[in-house]
């Protein structure tokens, strides 16, 4: 589906989706934000997770640092 989908390794283990099995994930950063942060227009201070959505069937992984 999407161009730069690729396979993915989290400290040595190949990523595989639970739901349809695919081995191969493309990627995106999203805030992870807290009501306290959003209410005072902090957003930008939220931490990021990384995501890792499934070419195939959409499941997103979320892996904070």
């Amino acid at each position: 589906m999407k161009k730069n989908a690729r396979k993915i390794e989290i400290k040595g283990n190949s990523l595989v989706c639970p739901v349809c099995s695919a081995d191969e994930f493309w990627e995106r950063e999203t805030l992870m934000n807290t009501a306290g942060a959003t209410f005072l227009g902090f957003d930008w201070a939220n931490k990021p997770a990384k995501n890792y959505i499934c070419d195939n069937c959409g499941y997103v992984y979320w892996f904070l640092r």
